[in-house]
């Protein structure tokens, strides 16, 4: 005798149902459920060198060289309230904050990383995290400027730094053409000067400045490089540079994670803040 057992049929039946509307979803090109969704952070967290460990990976720190090197750090959000004078009595004597990215965002922590480092005796400077998928880069130089970036011939503040490299919102070259991308910094590059009298300097890793701007090698004439490569060398740098100003060599350093060395003594420092 056969048993119906009850609400087997219905089951059966929304199970159907489901797998159809899945399979229509797959059809028309629209998944189920978003895949990485939930991967993407909120705009206005992205800071410098992100993306480099899960790109270009992480193979150790420097080895000990004879040239003279100046250690730095740089700031976001993230750090909220820095101990600049821990970081003073470390050895750290320049540091870059996180001022803008996009237009729509400026860092709530700013002014005690900009002045707090500053007020310690380290020369410091301001950064800007590029988006070009969402305005020009002339608009976005302006944003930087007005809002924390400019420049002032004190001998203690850096120009301003201009973060490009991996979009951790989307498609890695924001959408743009190698020649699209060019254009974008070279849009920021000159708008920043005429505003501050100053060239920018370029912060990005050789691999993301190979891909999305087909190793353009026209701005090195102009604009210092800051490097970021977290490894026990520097590796290849970026067409047209022949040395790097800063690099950029760990994302775990003490008190602030992100570490950086200047390509010369501490002098080489207050000479490119003073221009």
């Amino acid at each position: 005798m056969l048993v119906r057992r009850p609400g087997t049929t219905r089951s059966r039946r929304l199970t159907l149902a489901g797998i159809l509307l899945a399979a229509l979803a797959v059809t028309l090109g629209t998944p189920a459920t978003p895949a990485g969704a939930a991967d993407v952070p909120p705009r206005g967290s992205a800071h410098m060198g992100m993306g480099v460990i899960p790109h270009d990976g992480q193979h150790g720190t420097p080895t000990p060289g004879d040239a003279t090197q100046t250690e730095g750090v740089d700031v976001s959000s993230h750090q909220g309230n820095v101990a600049w004078t821990t970081l003073w009595n470390s050895g750290v004597r320049w540091a870059y904050a996180k001022a803008t990215e996009g237009t729509y965002y400026t860092n709530p922590y700013f002014a005690q990383q900009y002045n707090g480092s500053y007020n310690v005796g380290m020369i410091r400077g301001a950064y800007h995290f590029a988006t070009p998928d969402t305005t020009s880069g002339a608009t976005q130089a302006n944003y930087f400027v007005d809002h924390g970036g400019g420049w002032s011939r004190d001998g203690k503040t850096l120009p301003g730094a201009l973060d490009i490299e991996w979009n951790p919102y989307g498609a890695t070259c924001y959408g743009k053409t190698q020649s699209g991308m060019v254009s974008w910094i070279r849009d920021f590059l000159n708008t920043y000067k005429a505003r501050t009298g100053r060239d920018a300097v370029i912060y990005t890793a050789t691999s993301w400045w190979t891909q999305c701007t087909g190793n353009y090698g026209g701005f090195a004439a102009y604009n210092p490089l800051w490097i970021a490569r977290y490894s026990s060398t520097v590796g290849t740098l970026p067409a047209g540079w022949s040395y790097y100003t800063m690099w950029q060599y760990t994302s775990t350093g003490p008190t602030v994670g992100d570490h950086n060395r200047f390509n010369g003594a501490l002098d080489r420092v207050q000479a490119l803040a003073l221009g």
